[in-house]
């Protein structure tokens, strides 16, 4: 890799790509309309010589296309994150996620860009009947906006690898913790105690079953097969990977750590029911032993993951303000 191009430079798990990379010496060109990425995350890349800003949306093809100039290697990670509210503005979804991810890969095309990693869901496998879940899992009924529009990104890119030659890396995350973290049950739960210590309310009952993955645990596993080169030699150039950690704790369990590493006890108030929103998955657990298989595995537990993101969150609170 000579030059790398990420989309969504600006975010949580952009910006400290971007970091690794330019730790690791490599010439990057940061994407992003900042539309939820925070400047203060990209200070440090700024001060270094082998980094670029382009500011732009994925939805603006030729500036997109003029930007990507130059570059032999694409982390895609741009889109709206948002589950939870996504059928409050459909569209969203469709445009930020499905869109764009058509032009970046048009992009590519128009840059002779062949190689290409982006950033799924495991929200892609809906409701799952097999767990944990593997790659080869039985194809699901959607129940996210967020998921469909990830599936539909999927589909994109494969069919690029296909028709086009393409490089393709597909990465099935769990939530993602760490450093820079800005929206999630922790970032909720964390407000909500600074704003009233003394009791808590969660979505749902309390029982959803989830995993958790470390950000520089996701990095390296990402890095580990793109170095690798794996998808060259698959079948239809494309390579899949669960990425998360080989356990899942409760809602709950969540609570507790939070709680305990804050010193608190508050009252529990559950809205009640199996889970928080509609495309709240009350089970989530990713088969990743196709990952592991290539020598790749996480260094953090999910409760270290969950205490260093408290950490980090009591030490920026000025994500609480900024967050548009």
């Amino acid at each position: 890799m000579q030059k790398i191009f990420v989309t969504g430079a600006a975010g949580f798990i952009g910006s400290s790509l971007v970091d690794r990379l330019l730790a690791d010496g490599v010439a990057v060109t940061g994407w992003d309309n900042f539309s939820t990425g925070q400047e203060r995350f990209l200070a440090g890349a700024g001060q270094n010589p082998r980094f670029t800003l382009a500011r732009g949306d994925n939805l603006d093809l030729p500036a997109l296309t003029a930007a990507m100039r130059g570059c032999d290697f694409v982390f895609h990670l741009a889109a709206n994150a948002d589950v939870r509210f996504g059928t409050e503005h459909p569209r969203k979804d469709l445009e930020q996620n499905t869109i764009a991810t058509f032009n970046v890969l048009e992009a590519m095309r128009a840059n002779g860009v062949k190689r290409i990693a982006f950033s799924s869901t495991g929200s892609t496998y809906g409701e799952a009947a097999v767990i944990p879940t593997p790659e080869d899992a039985p194809f699901p009924l959607q129940t996210s906006l967020y998921g469909a529009s990830k599936v539909a990104g999927e589909g994109l890119l494969s069919s690029y690898g296909e028709g086009f030659g393409f490089e393709c890396y597909i990465f099935r995350f769990v939530s993602i913790l760490g450093e820079r973290y800005t929206h999630g049950h922790i970032f909720d739960f964390h407000q909500q105690l600074l704003a009233h210590p003394t009791w808590l309310k969660i979505l749902g009952d309390g029982q959803q079953r989830k995993s958790y993955l470390y950000i520089q645990d996701c990095l390296e596993a990402m890095l580990h097969v793109t170095r690798r080169g794996t998808a060259r030699e698959a079948k239809h150039h494309t390579q899949i990977y669960n990425l998360g950690t080989p356990e899942y704790v409760r809602v709950n369990d969540s609570v507790g750590f939070i709680c305990a590493a804050l010193g608190l006890q508050p009252e529990l108030r559950y809205t009640g029911g199996d889970r928080g929103w509609i495309g709240d998955n009350p089970f989530i657990f990713l088969d990743t032993k196709k990952i592991s298989a290539t020598g790749w595995k996480p260094e953090l537990t999910i409760e270290q993951g969950i205490v260093k993101t408290l950490r980090w969150l009591e030490a920026n609170r000025w994500v609480y303000e900024s967050r548009p």
